[in-house]
């Protein structure tokens, strides 16, 4: 074990503490002593403070991953801010603890890296692809909810474990399950996703076990069914609240066994196929009116993974749209900056009743009507600036000119969006101390306005 840390108290007793438990630990006090001693020798695991003397513990991740793509790398803070965390994971670090810490959370922590190490080892899983593994680059958002889901996403998918995924329609839980499946050992094989809503009990039956040539009126030909297709793969099972009862026992049965057997067939064929469930329905509720198997709810029901809606993280409303102004802006060779501050104020204000789903959809049409190089307000949809433009315009107010306090935070969130939610350097481009963002910040998610003052304004 690596121990980087410029703390001597903090240092020697973590090495203290795993020496006792047989480990070799070697102690850096420096980021760049700890990236220099990863290229004399290996190392299993890494433990490292991400405040450091010469470079911070981010850095040190960043180059200890160029010198071994394999190596287990966990942070240590002091600040348990969500850019931290998801930095570290965006960059590949296994995992990262609060300091000050408790000792038995750093030794649960440092016992499943070098499980996870001892499975790549197993596996002899390539080095880009263990660097891969770590990655959760397709979900969007920093808000303390998204976070701790990264994490776990991360953690289930080198798992076999059945997962269930909860959420409102629209919050992207297709999403979350394809990534799960693609830094998973699964990941060479297809992905199969299916929605139970969209097929009758017959057809659903037939779609997911398949069936034999002459099973039923129509059947012209053997059909496989999609257990057969993820065979060694990730089975993606969407709406699964909606499935019927008798279509629920044969599911389970098929769980139970690991074998399937299509409609019509006598044979039962044997399957590996790892299963990734998701409902908008409150299962609980579903079970205790007796409208859901509580059998099958617990098999599948090993890992919850629970996505928040959009309101309840607004701070990830203009990542997401910004992250998708930049898809849809390449996509149509439309390289569009950015939304004004009067566009990012209308965008927070919204409920968003279909959740990112709909966002996406929103932008898709500003990229489309967008005459300029920025999102303007009259880019955005009616139902979403509320008529607020033709009220402003018949009130004689023109419709280029929004109040001060929304321009005030506008333009505060499209600084903190240009920093990708780093709140300290986004207070250091606006000029005002840390506490007076946050403050700032409160009221937008409380939903109020902000002081119409030079002090709360943007700078001149």
């Amino acid at each position: 074990m690596l121990v980087v840390d410029d703390d001597p108290g903090s240092a020697g007793l973590l090495q203290e503490v795993f020496e006792r438990e047989g480990y070799e630990v070697i102690v850096a006090a420096w980021g760049s002593e700890a990236v220099r001693l990863a290229q004399e020798r290996s190392f299993d695991v890494v433990l490292s403070d991400v405040r450091l003397p010469d470079i911070d513990g981010i850095e040190v991740l960043r180059r200890l991953k160029k010198v071994d793509p394999n190596l287990t790398v966990i942070l240590v803070t002091a600040f348990s801010t969500v850019e931290t965390a998801i930095m570290a994971m965006h960059e590949g670090a296994y995992d990262y603890v609060r300091k000050p810490f408790e000792l038995d959370v750093v030794r649960r922590c440092v016992e499943r890296a070098m499980q996870r190490r001892r499975l790549l080892d197993e596996r002899r899983i390539s080095a880009e692809d263990a660097a891969e593994s770590t990655r959760v680059e397709n979900i969007v958002g920093s808000s303390p909810g998204m976070v701790e889901l990264f994490k776990l996403v991360s953690r289930v998918a080198e798992t076999k474990s059945s997962v269930l995924i909860q959420g409102e329609s629209g919050v992207g839980k297709e999403l979350i399950a394809r990534t799960i499946h693609l830094n998973s050992p699964r990941r060479g094989r297809p992905f199969i996703a299916v929605n139970c809503m969209s097929f009758s009990e017959g057809v659903l039956e037939s779609e997911l076990f398949g069936h034999v040539r002459g099973a039923f009126t129509g059947a012209t030909e053997r059909r496989p069914g999609l257990f057969l297709e993820a065979n060694h793969s990730t089975l993606f099972l969407d709406e699964i609240g909606d499935m019927s009862l008798s279509m629920q026992a044969k599911l389970l049965r098929v769980l139970q066994e690991q074998e399937v057997k299509p409609v019509g067939g006598t044979e039962m064929i044997p399957i590996d196929v790892r299963v990734v469930a998701a409902t908008h329905r409150d299962l609980d509720g579903l079970v205790r009116a007796g409208q859901f198997r509580d059998d099958l709810y617990y098999r599948l029901n090993v890992v919850t993974l629970k996505v928040p809606p959009l309101r309840e993280r607004l701070e990830d409303i203009p990542l997401i749209a910004t992250h998708y102004l930049t898809v849809f802006g390449e996509e149509a060779n439309r390289p569009i900056r950015g939304f004004t501050p009067e566009a990012v104020a209308i965008l927070r204000a919204y409920p968003w009743p279909g959740n990112v789903r709909e966002l996406v959809n929103v932008v898709e049409r500003a990229v489309a009507l967008a005459q300029g190089s920025v999102v303007e307000v009259t880019d955005l949809p009616e139902k979403l600036t509320g008529g607020a433009i033709a009220a402003r315009a018949s009130a004689g107010h023109p419709a280029d000119r929004p109040t001060l306090a929304v321009v005030t935070r506008g333009y505060v969130l499209q600084v903190l969006s240009e920093t990708g939610g780093n709140k300290a350097e986004a207070a250091r481009l606006l000029g005002v101390p840390r506490r007076t963002l946050y403050r700032m910040l409160t009221r937008f998610a409380e939903g109020e306005g902000v002081e119409e003052s030079g002090h709360y304004g943007p700078p001149n």
